[in-house]
């Protein structure tokens, strides 16, 4: 019971402090960081994935 609400206490600490440290973004900015950072990392992923996947074949 001990561990479990250690890990539980944990788990909050953690989440407040992502809160308190990240910003809120507003809706426009995180428009843009879709569009022009996770869409074209996800895209090379892809390609790289699938390269991978061609050459252990």
């Amino acid at each position: 019971m001990v561990w479990f609400l250690l890990k539980a206490w944990f788990v909050v600490f953690c989440f407040s402090m992502v809160k308190a440290f990240v910003p809120r973004y507003r809706y426009d900015q995180l428009m843009r960081l879709g569009w022009k950072v996770f869409l074209p990392i996800s895209l090379a992923s892809v390609v790289i994935v699938a390269g991978v996947l061609q050459i252990l074949r």
